[in-house]
């Protein structure tokens, strides 16, 4: 089967959350089950772009309203990712350092889907499936069906994955022109509350939209900021397929990232050599539990009530246990969390930012993870620490309740029901407790390593999908 992924990020090319690590996984993983799988992405100013070969494939020009611009499809000569990477270059427009965060963001993501559509006008066959993720792809089920330039692509299935309802790329009415030329008649597919909403659209567009998680989508159904309505009423085209991770690159036997590897059997000594190694590097101790929080420092992750619960901790534990928090986001957050470097300078830390080298260390160091999300689609953080031995803590949300289920029902983490600093604090509590049962814990850190959560089942379901789309071309 012919599979075109169509994302805004791709590890290790371009990732600010989970989706780049899902697009990064998903086609390799579909590639070696036997499918020709391929991901197109925008070109960003990336060391990936510079660091590799490519082959220009396409040039084309489309417009965004009175603008015509010239793009450029180029794709990485040596599959370095284990399938076909294609980059849209669109000067001006996508070539910058980050992936989000400009102002001209709107235009940058439909300029994109634009010149996605019109290279593929241009294939003698079109791909057998179209899978777009998130909303940064979601006006191209529409542009397939309703745009006049597209109609060779009007019978190709679409998928929508939504990875994060949250986000749906609202558009004034006013800005309509920036749309290649469609069926004005079709507008209000396009439309919800009053705006053009591209992840509205292409739930309403796709042939199919799948969720990240099982409990997810559930959960969109009355919690999906405005679009509750409508994922009760396309129900039928839904379904949650939980993520994968990466099996091969978050491997404690052969992770190069992290400084001494181990497995099933020396998880206890090769966890207390990572766990030395990071404590040296931020001044701590290596004879006491270490407690992480890794990603986004945002209202959906609950970071802000991490300040008042880690400082309330700290101050109850005294010098008992360390915590480190890698992340960035809020302002405020961020101000929080730093000013408690200077109340517990040997115990505490905060690395602001994100590498991807301290997130692998931290996995592996670290005695457990807490993840409060408020919203969680799916989570893949405490799929890393299952993989790595590391205990998660976290709220009974999404994804995180249907990967982790408390040890008080023989489970494999410590589970909360409310965003709180008092369920949190509970839990850190509970966590404690646990490290202080060196048979228990190591116990329960083998029983963690040994959960399957790599990608064939997922592809599988994948597969089974994509299948059922071509029954009703």
């Amino acid at each position: 089967m012919n599979i075109l992924h169509v994302s805004a990020e791709c590890y290790p090319v371009a990732k600010v959350g989970g989706l780049g690590d899902v697009a990064g996984a998903l086609p390799k993983y579909q590639k070696k089950q036997g499918h020709a799988a391929m991901l197109v992405m925008p070109m960003y100013k990336t060391s990936f772009l510079d660091k590799y070969e490519w082959d220009v494939v396409h040039k084309g020009q489309a417009s965004l309203g009175d603008y015509s611009f010239n793009f450029t499809v180029i794709r990485e000569k040596t599959e370095v990712l284990g399938f076909d990477l294609y980059q849209v270059d669109i000067n001006g427009l996508l070539d910058r350092p980050k992936v989000y965060g400009y102002e001209d963001d709107p235009q940058r993501f439909i300029a994109f889907q634009t010149a996605v559509a019109t290279w593929l006008q241009s294939w003698q066959t079109p791909p057998d499936i179209v899978h777009c993720h998130d909303y940064h792809t979601g006006l191209l089920p529409f542009f397939f069906k309703y745009g006049y330039g597209f109609r060779k692509l009007e019978k190709v299935p679409t998928v929508l994955t939504v990875h994060n309802a949250e986000y749906q790329g609202w558009l004034d009415w006013s800005h309509s022109n920036w749309l290649p030329a469609y069926d004005e008649w079709k507008s209000g597919l396009l439309e919800w509350n009053k705006t053009i909403n591209p992840l509205a659209s292409a739930i309403k567009n796709a042939w199919a939209v799948t969720t990240v998680s099982p409990s997810y989508l559930i959960e969109l159904r009355y919690q999906s900021n405005g679009l509750e309505a409508l994922f009760e009423y396309e129900k039928g085209k839904c379904s949650g397929i939980l993520n994968g991770i990466d099996a091969e690159l978050w491997n404690p036997e052969t992770d190069i990232l992290i400084d001494s590897h181990y497995n099933l059997k020396s998880v206890t000594t090769g966890k207390q050599d990572n766990k030395k190694a990071v404590a040296a590097n931020f001044g701590l101790s290596p004879d006491r539990p270490l407690f992480t929080f890794i990603g986004r420092l945002v209202g959906e992750k609950a970071a802000d009530l991490l300040p008042d619960s880690l400082a309330a901790f700290l101050r109850e534990q005294d010098g008992k246990v360390n915590v480190l928090v890698l992340g960035s986001g809020e302002p405020e957050v961020e101000a929080g969390l730093q000013g408690l470097k200077g109340y517990f300078p040997n115990s505490y830390d905060f690395y602001k930012g994100y590498s991807e080298k301290l997130s692998h260390q931290l996995y592996a160091g670290a005695d457990f993870l807490l993840m409060p999300s408020r919203v969680e689609p799916c989570g893949l953080n405490q799929m890393y620490a299952l993989r790595y031995g590391t205990v998660p803590l976290v709220r009974r949300v999404g994804g995180l309740k249907d990967t982790i289920t408390d040890i008080g029902d023989n489970g494999n983490g410590l589970c909360f029901d409310q965003a709180s600093v008092s369920d949190i604090l509970m839990t850190l509590n509970r966590a404690l407790d646990l490290y202080q049962q060196p048979k228990k814990m190591e116990a329960l850190r083998k029983k963690m390593m040994q959960i399957d959560h790599s990608w064939e089942k997922t592809v599988s379901a994948y597969i089974n999908l994509y299948n059922t789309l071509h029954t009703k071309k």
